[in-house]
C-alpha cells in the first residue's frame, strides 16, 4: 500500500492514528482491508443499480422512498435485536454502539411522518426484506461473529454517505428543513463521522479472529450486498407500476458550492462510474444541472468533485 493510499485510508476511517500523530499502516490481513477487497466487485454492482443511480441524481419517487425506509426499518430492527442479544459476545462487544449507531427508532419516526400514527398497521415485510431479516436472525443465533459483516456494511455506509443523501432527498421531495422524514440520516450521537469510523474500523481490526472467521465475515458481507440489491430490484419493479411522480433535484451542494458529507464512501455510490469513463452519464447530468439558475456554478463544483474522486479511486 502506498503512503498516499495509507493516509487516505486513515482520513476515511480505515487506519488508526498513532499517539505521536503518525498513521497506522493497514495490513492485507486486517479485516477492514479484507472487506474492502472482498466486496469490491459486488459493491460496484450495487452502486450501479437503477434505483441507486436515480437516487443519486435526485430522481426520487416518494412512494419508493417510503418503501425503502420500510425495508430499512425491518433490516435495522433485526440487526439491532441480534446485536443487543449478543452484545457480550467476544467478537461483538467492542462494536456495540447503541447510542451512536442504532437506526430503528429514527426510522420509526420517519415512517410515522410518512404514514401517520397508524404506520405500523400499514407496513409489511417484502419477500426480499424477509429473506434478509431471516438471514440476520439465523446468524445471530448460530454464528454471531458474522453479524460484524451486516453491521459494518450498513452502519458505516449510511454514516459515510448519509448527509449527502439526506440533502438530495430533502430537496427532491421538498421535505421540511427541520428534518421530518429524514431522521434516519441524522446521527446525533456522533460528533465526528471521520473519527468514529476510524474508531470503529480500528476496533474491528483488533478483534481476535482467525483467518477462516475473517473470510466468513467477508463472504457474509458479499451476501449483505446481494440482499440489498434484491431489495433495490423489488423497488424498481414497484416503480414500474407507479405513475411518473419523479421529483427532480440537482446535485446538492453547500452555500458556496462545495459538496457536503462524504458520499464517496457510501457503499452504493455511483459517481465514480462517471469518473472512470461514463461520458454519457456526465453529459446527462450536465444538461440537467444547467437547467437551474445556478447551474454553471453547480456543474463546475460537481466536475471538481468527480475529478477528486477519480484521483482517490485510481491512486
Amino acid at each position: 500500500m502506498s503512503a498516499a493510499r495509507t493516509e487516505d485510508a486513515a482520513a476515511n476511517g480505515g487506519g488508526g492514528v498513532c499517539p505521536d500523530g503518525g498513521v497506522t499502516v493497514l495490513r492485507p490481513t486486517d479485516l477492514s482491508e479484507m472487506l474492502a477487497a472482498g466486496t469490491k466487485e459486488v459493491h460496484e454492482k450495487a452502486e450501479n443499480t437503477e434505483f441507486v443511480k436515480d437516487f443519486l441524481k435526485g430522481r426520487i419517487r416518494k412512494e419508493l422512498f417510503k418503501l425503502g425506509h420500510v425495508a430499512l426499518y425491518f433490516t435495522y430492527s433485526a440487526i439491532e435485536e441480534e446485536m443487543e442479544r449478543n452484545k457480550e459476545h467476544p467478537d461483538l462487544a467492542a462494536l456495540y454502539f447503541p447510542h451512536e449507531l442504532h437506526r430503528r427508532d429514527s426510522l420509526a419516526r420517519d415512517l410515522q411522518y410518512f404514514y401517520g400514527e397508524d404506520w405500523q398497521d400499514q407496513i409489511s415485510l417484502s419477500p426480499a426484506t424477509q429473506r434478509y431479516v431471516e438471514r440476520i436472525h439465523q446468524i445471530g443465533r448460530d454464528q454471531p461473529a458474522l453479524l460484524v459483516a451486516h453491521a459494518y456494511t450498513r452502519y458505516m455506509g449510511d454514516l459515510s454517505g448519509g448527509q449527502v443523501l439526506r440533502k438530495v432527498a430533502q430537496r427532491a421531495m421538498k421535505l421540511p428543513p427541520t428534518g421530518e422524514g429524514l431522521n434516519f440520516y441524522q446521527f446525533d450521537g456522533i460528533h465526528s463521522a471521520k473519527a468514529f469510523k476510524q474508531l470503529y474500523r480500528s476496533r474491528m481490526n483488533e478483534l481476535e479472529l482467525d483467518s477462516l472467521t475473517k473470510q466468513k465475515i467477508v463472504d457474509e458481507a458479499v451476501l449483505a450486498f446481494q440482499f440489498n440489491m434484491e431489495i433495490f430490484g423489488e423497488l424498481e419493479e414497484v416503480g414500474k407500476t407507479l405513475q411518473d411522480d419523479v421529483l427532480d433535484a440537482a446535485p446538492v451542494h453547500g452555500a458556496h458550492g462545495e459538496m457536503q458529507g462524504d458520499i464517496s464512501q457510501c457503499p452504493y455510490y455511483a459517481a465514480k462510474m462517471a469518473a472512470s469513463g461514463g461520458s454519457s452519464y456526465i453529459c446527462h447530468l450536465a444538461m440537467t444541472v444547467l437547467k437551474h439558475p445556478s447551474g454553471q456554478v453547480l456543474l463546475a463544483a460537481w466536475i471538481a468533485a468527480l475529478a477528486g474522486l477519480a484521483a482517490w479511486y485510481l491512486m
